[in-house]
């Protein structure tokens, strides 16, 4: 399949068009996991009149090998661990911590980067349309989903431009709804169905979630 979306913002634009149906409820709630998720769930949010914010979640990589994930950490005090990875590699807990106790600083900065002192969203009993770039593995946005399951949503709805058919397989039973636009066999990473898959820094994030903010609080009554 060679179809790419020219970058993060237009894929986030023609996923919206998927989602009318939660335009304008004011119990949904657009959560991005950043940093790739903000400009996707921007175009989300600006178009169904929703508040928008950042659910941080952090890969667990293995010593060594750090692309491959033997667990992620979320929002809330979430660890959701591979098995498979953990135990064909012989990963012992302490090895396990110490990679947790580091990407746990980098996910409280990163929250407290994107919030700027605003108050962490209250997701119970609302509607989540929690939002990435693109899907591989799914192990950052399985540890999403089981924080935000624990944090009381009412329902889970994942929104994604590219999913892999093997993870989307896998991660709907997970979710009350999995709404993506490409779902192909061949998955090789995210990039690829994007022309333009450049870094979104830190300010990027701050500035769009600003931006939603004062959007969202315009159109409201």
């Amino acid at each position: 399949m060679n179809r790419q979306f020219r970058n993060r913002s237009e894929a986030g634009r023609q996923l919206a068009g998927e989602l009318s149906a939660y335009a304008n409820r004011p119990d949904v709630l657009v959560l991005a996991l950043p940093r790739g998720g903000v400009p996707v769930a921007y175009e989300i949010a600006r178009a169904l009149n929703l508040p928008l914010d950042v659910f941080v979640v952090r890969k667990l990589g293995v010593p060594g090998h750090e692309e491959l994930a033997m667990g992620a950490i979320a929002s809330g005090g979430v660890r959701v661990v591979n098995g498979s990875v953990v135990d064909s590699l012989g990963i012992t807990p302490e090895v396990m911590d110490a990679v947790a106790r580091r990407e746990e600083h980098e996910l409280k900065r990163r929250e407290k980067t994107y919030r700027d002192g605003r108050p962490a969203p209250d997701v119970r009993d609302r509607t989540v349309i929690l939002t990435d770039d693109g899907i591989a593995t799914g192990s950052t946005m399985y540890a999403a989903i089981s924080a935000l399951r624990r944090m009381g949503a009412g329902s889970i709805v994942v929104a994604t431009p590219a999913i892999a058919r093997e993870t989307h397989r896998e991660m709907r039973p997970e979710t009350d709804d999995l709404v993506a636009l490409i779902i192909p066999e061949e998955f090789y990473g995210v990039g690829q169905w994007y022309a333009d898959f450049s870094q979104t820094t830190d300010e990027e994030v701050r500035e769009l979630l600003a931006k939603a903010e004062q959007l969202h609080q315009s159109a409201e009554p």
